[in-house]
């Protein structure tokens, strides 16, 4: 009975685990397609248009399916962590806290320490004014570059997840 309860957690551990690494995928999907093709596309409009569109943007992420994504994640990734602390896995655990770490880091991190402040700063601004103008074209510089940075470290992340997986037991 004892092993067959811990088989039933080693697999709903395994679920859970299954499932962060989804959404760390994502997580990084929605940074690659504005890096990709969004904000080229806002920055092919009078800035004005663009400013109004990226406000409007940052208004509609805020909300449940971007968050639990956004932040689920991160907490899935740290009770795993600590979950896996507890395991011999040697491998999947460096896995997990390089994935978690990056996660935490390069993706959380970098939206609350640069792309949010960049998002208020825009948030605030008159579109049609002057000053939005080149306000909009620095925003575009330096938002755009960190959500480089979110891209390419959230694909990492779910890369490294990944491989935590591959040294995960299962009991079928």
């Amino acid at each position: 009975m004892a092993l067959l309860k811990m088989d039933m957690l080693q697999n709903l551990q395994f679920l859970l685990m299954l499932l962060t690494v989804i959404a760390s995928g994502l997580s990084a999907g929605i940074y690659f397609t504005f890096s990709n093709f969004v904000i080229k596309g806002l920055a092919q409009r009078p800035a004005a248009q663009g400013i109004a569109a990226m406000q409007a943007i940052n208004i509609a992420v805020i909300n449940p399916g971007f968050m639990v994504i956004f932040f689920g994640t991160g907490l899935a990734c740290i009770v795993l962590m600590i979950v896996l602390l507890f395991q011999p896995q040697y491998y999947a655990n460096f896995y997990w806290l390089g994935g978690t770490l990056l996660y935490l880091i390069g993706t959380l991190g970098v939206t609350m320490f640069r792309n949010v402040p960049l998002n208020n700063e825009l948030a605030i601004a008159a579109p049609d004014s002057e000053e939005a103008g080149l306000l909009w074209e620095k925003y575009l510089i330096d938002w755009t570059f960190w959500n480089h940075v979110r891209t390419i470290t959230g694909a990492i992340a779910t890369a490294l997840l990944i491989l935590s997986l591959c040294y995960q037991p299962l009991s079928f």
